[in-house]
């Protein structure tokens, strides 16, 4: 990708709206090589934007980020106090049985693994409190995998790849979390936030976004 290239789905005086291509970081890193990043390259464009939330480096889909600092705050609070609504679509591995629900629901603390960080764990003890709710949309036989649908309604680091290894099911082509297989299986992470709802910062009409993964 080139290092300028930014997909816009939405822009307006206070809001953008950002299709991140997988492998690309959100906001940047530490050294030389980890500055090219979706909000530097939002900021090129847009030179008031702002970071609000942001995607794992392997994560593709969509993000949100502010114009002025005005619009910020209201977003920083829409998402602290989870009324965006946020969905993703995974592939897992292997063939995992749907909830007995229409939606299944992972109840399971999260804490950083301090000694392998940047990896997270399930803490029952030390953790903070992580709900996701999700259901199956197909499996693939042929491969033996599980394409998903998921809402996470809090947003710890690394929740959805957490909470489904949990499960026993990580997402395909995840080198931290899966095994050497699972990370094989696929040249990218397939997660892809596919779809935001959120009130605009500004007139506070409900908005919804949509983007369609490419695996």
């Amino acid at each position: 990708m080139h290092p300028d290239e930014l997909t816009v789905i939405y822009a307006d005086d206070a809001l953008l709206v950002l299709d991140k291509p997988a492998g690309l970081l959100s906001v940047p890193g530490r050294g030389e090589d980890k500055q090219d990043c979706l909000s530097a390259r939002a900021q090129a464009q847009y030179p008031d934007a702002l970071v609000v939330h942001r995607l794992d480096m392997g994560t593709s889909g969509l993000i949100v980020m502010a114009r002025g600092a005005a619009a910020q705050r209201v977003l920083n609070q829409a998402f602290a106090s989870r009324s965006v609504g946020k969905r993703y679509v995974a592939v897992v591995d292997g063939q995992l049985a749907p909830p007995s629900q229409s939606w299944g629901v992972i109840d399971l603390p999260i804490m950083v693994d301090w000694p392998q960080r940047p990896r997270r764990i399930i803490d029952c003890q030390l953790g903070k409190p992580s709900v996701t709710h999700w259901r199956v949309l197909s499996h693939n036989a042929s491969d033996g995998t599980t394409r998903i649908e998921l809402e996470p309604l809090t947003g710890r680091s690394h929740q959805l790849r957490v909470h489904l290894l949990a499960l026993g099911h990580a997402i395909v082509g995840d080198a931290l979390y899966g095994s050497a297989r699972v990370h094989a299986m696929a040249n990218r992470l397939l997660l892809h936030a596919c779809s935001l709802e959120l009130s605009h910062p500004v007139t506070a009409q409900p908005m919804r976004f949509v983007s369609t993964e490419d695996f």
